[in-house]
């Protein structure tokens, strides 16, 4: 099998940021992934998955509810080695135009109050394990740390 993008990037130069992983055009419609780096990989300690569960449910529910996004947005969800997330857009995008997006998410996700979206036996298949306080925490740090500041370092893969 061919080697796939995303192992491709030399995750011991990696830093926590925000990065185009991979951009694809079928039938003229471009698609673009965006790789959100929460935890430098390889160093930091992972996200348990109960915080990586519950920043998926409240950040798929903030961006299909984003009214100037909420058509684009494809997909929001947890890489398997819990140092991030995936976020799958129509259209052709860089880092830079994300950005604010994702402050917008992640500033949610650090503030948010009330019920986990989603989080039922009806509506999720694992709906008990949530840890809203971690997922606050982790939002938090990466608003504040990462998105706030972002310089090309954390734009940009490493070469």
């Amino acid at each position: 099998m061919d080697r796939i993008a995303s192992f491709s990037v030399d995750h011991n130069k990696l830093l926590r940021g925000l990065y185009i992983s991979r951009k694809q055009t079928v039938n003229d419609v471009t698609v673009t992934t965006l790789d959100i780096r929460m935890k430098k990989p390889n160093v930091e300690e992972v996200m348990s998955t109960g915080t990586i569960h519950t920043i998926e449910h409240i950040g798929a529910t903030y961006l299909r509810n984003d009214k100037a996004w909420a058509d684009r947005i494809v997909y929001f969800g947890p890489m398997g080695c819990r140092t991030g997330f995936y976020l799958v857009v129509f259209g052709d995008y860089d880092s830079q135009d994300l950005l604010p997006l994702m402050k917008d998410t992640f500033k949610f996700i650090a503030e948010f109050e009330g019920d986990i979206p989603g989080a039922s036996a009806v509506e999720c298949g694992n709906y008990t394990d949530m840890d809203l306080t971690g997922a606050k925490k982790e939002a938090d740090k990466f608003f504040k740390e990462i998105l706030i500041s972002a310089t090309k370092e954390n734009l940009i893969y490493p070469e």
